[in-house]
C-alpha cells in the first residue's frame, strides 16, 4: 500500500523538482530557494504584506513560484544554469497579463524566454490538450520569435521558461492580475475553500484541480436541461452531453487521470465524496447548449481519513469513500 504522508508543500516541491533539469533540484533545495519562499503562495499574508500604493518588485529566481502581481527581474549569475522556470498562480477568478519592460539576452546564441499558457509538471500539462481552447503550439509564446508583445493567460496559472547563458544578462517583466468573470481551468493554491463554476452556453470543458487528497462536497449542480432535486444520478459507465466528472490521479493532465464518478443530472442538496489521490479534479463538461453551474467546497483530507481509506482499498492508493 502506498503511503501518502507528504504535505501539500512537499508534493508540489517534488513536482517542481521533477520538472527542472537533473541536478538543479538539489542545488535549489539546499542553496538558492528556501522552501518558505518557494511556497509563499500558501501564505495567507502574502497579498496583505504587499504595498498598496506602489508596484511590488523583487528578483526572479531560476526556479521560482509567484502568487502576486508586480515587476520581476532575472539577472544571470556568474555560473548560469541551462534551463529555468517560474510558476505563476493567482486566485481562481483571476488571469494574468505579462509585459516585457527590458530584455537583454542573446537569442542567436541560444538564450530564450518562453511563456506557456498553463503549467507543465513532470511532462504533463494543465490544462490538458482536450480542455484548452488553443492548440499546444499556440500556447508557447517565444520572445525571440514574437518580440515584446504583451501576453495574457487563459486561466489562473502560467509559466515562464527561460535560459540566459551570459552573466549579467537578463530581463524584467511586469505581471498583472485581472478579474475573470467566467473562470475555467483552475489550480487551487489553498488547502480548502469553495467555488462556483459557471459555463455560459459555451462548448468547453472546465477543470478545478486540487493537488492533494481531498474531501469534496457538491452543494448545487444545474445543467439547465433537466433536474433531480432529490439525489444526484451517479454513473460509472459514462454520461453524455453536459455532466460533471470527478477525476483522480498523480499528475496534472486530466486526460491521463482515472474517472472516479460522473454526475449526470442537476440536483440541489449536498453530495459528498472523499478521494485519496495526489490530485483531485472536478471537471464540468459542457456541450454549449445550456448555461451550466456547479457549486462545491473542498478540504484537504487529514491523515486519519486518508489512512482509513487506504486500509479499506488495499493497494489502490487512488481510492474513494
Amino acid at each position: 500500500m502506498r503511503v501518502m504522508e507528504r504535505t501539500f508543500r512537499e508534493q508540489l516541491f517534488l513536482l517542481l523538482c521533477l520538472s527542472v533539469p537533473r541536478g538543479d533540484c538539489r542545488y535549489i533545495e539546499d542553496n538558492e530557494v528556501p522552501q518558505d519562499d518557494l511556497f509563499s503562495v500558501l501564505n495567507s499574508d502574502l497579498k496583505r504584506d504587499s504595498p498598496e500604493t506602489s508596484m511590488y518588485r523583487r528578483p526572479l529566481r531560476c526556479v521560482d513560484m509567484v502568487a502576486m502581481e508586480g515587476q520581476f527581474t532575472f539577472t544571470a549569475p556568474p555560473r548560469p544554469r541551462l534551463a529555468c522556470a517560474a510558476f505563476f498562480i493567482a486566485e481562481p477568478n483571476q488571469v494574468f497579463s505579462l509585459e516585457y519592460d527590458h530584455v537583454d539576452i542573446d537569442c542567436r546564441g541560444g538564450d530564450f524566454i518562453k511563456v506557456f499558457d498553463g503549467w507543465v509538471l513532470k511532462g504533463e500539462k494543465f490544462p490538458s490538450l482536450q480542455d484548452h481552447a488553443l492548440p499546444l503550439s499556440e500556447r508557447y509564446l517565444d520572445y525571440c520569435s514574437l518580440g515584446s508583445r504583451g501576453v495574457r493567460s487563459s486561466q489562473n496559472v502560467f509559466m515562464l521558461f527561460f535560459r540566459v547563458r551570459h552573466a549579467g544578462d537578463g530581463f524584467t517583466v511586469t505581471v498583472r492580475q485581472h478579474l475573470n468573470p467566467f473562470p475555467c481551468n483552475i489550480i487551487s493554491q489553498t488547502p480548502g475553500g469553495s467555488f462556483t463554476m459557471v459555463v455560459p452556453q459555451q462548448r468547453k470543458n472546465c477543470s478545478f484541480s486540487i493537488i492533494y487528497p481531498a474531501e469534496l462536497q457538491i452543494s448545487d449542480f444545474s445543467l439547465g436541461h433537466y433536474s433531480d432535486t432529490t439525489f444526484p444520478k451517479r454513473s460509472v459507465m459514462g454520461c453524455s452531453g453536459d455532466f460533471v466528472e470527478l477525476l483522480g490521479g498523480s499528475g496534472l493532465d486530466t486526460s491521463k487521470m482515472s474517472p472516479i464518478a460522473e454526475l449526470c443530472t442537476s440536483f440541489s442538496g449536498p453530495t459528498q465524496m472523499k478521494i485519496g489521490c495526489d490530485n483531485t479534479v472536478v471537471r464540468l463538461v459542457s456541450s454549449g447548449r445550456f448555461v451550466n453551474r456547479l457549486t462545491f467546497s473542498y478540504n484537504q483530507l487529514d491523515q486519519s481519513d486518508l489512512h482509513r481509506i487506504q486500509l479499506n482499498s488495499g493497494d489502490d492508493f487512488c481510492s474513494t469513500e
